[in-house]
């Protein structure tokens, strides 16, 4: 998996490409907390879930129902704080809780996702997996091991949402200026 400080790499971006009035403080902490959600399941091993069951790590949790269920959920309650309508909080949120399996598709190691679950526990790889996977012990993740994946999330998750961040904000800006 990307560790839990790259997940958060896609609601920041579309936090910096649809600007503070699309995405207000309150929905950026939920996208997020969406975006990080889907890795709760690793606490289950400690209940003797096993690594590979459904319900296991990159199981049903990794699914894109759980995505879609989760964004559901929390646009739901954020609209009815905020008196707003829940479409765009939903698609926004919705981005954030599925680009977590679909990163975690990409990744050189581990289980795949399953991404279809609970149509089928089969977990899926994406064709295309530079990134390299995050241990998930912290001894690990705090020695080379660490830093080799910091730097690969950096080239294949930061660099890759900062710029179509800023392309977007760019490319809405110059459409904004050109019909005025």
């Amino acid at each position: 998996m990307p560790s839990i400080l790259s997940h958060i790499a896609v609601p920041i971006a579309g936090k910096l490409a649809l600007g503070s009035k699309a995405i207000a403080p309150s929905l950026l902490i939920l996208g997020l907390v969406v975006s990080i959600l889907p890795d709760a399941d690793v606490a289950l091993h400690r209940f003797g879930i096993p690594y590979a069951s459904e319900f296991g790590h990159r199981g049903a949790s990794h699914s894109l129902a759980f995505a879609l269920m989760v964004a559901a959920i929390f646009s739901v309650v954020w609209s009815r704080i905020y008196s707003q309508s829940a479409v765009r909080p939903f698609i926004y949120l919705l981005v954030c809780a599925a680009s977590h399996p679909l990163l975690d598709t990409c990744t050189n190691a581990g289980h795949g996702a399953a991404l279809f679950w609970p149509l089928s526990t089969e977990r899926y790889f994406s064709w295309f997996r530079p990134i390299e996977a995050s241990p998930l012990s912290l001894k690990r993740f705090f020695g080379e091991a660490g830093l080799r994946v910091l730097y690969s999330e950096l080239i294949w998750v930061w660099l890759p949402c900062l710029l179509a961040a800023v392309l977007m904000r760019v490319s809405a800006l110059t459409r904004s200026r050109w019909s005025n």
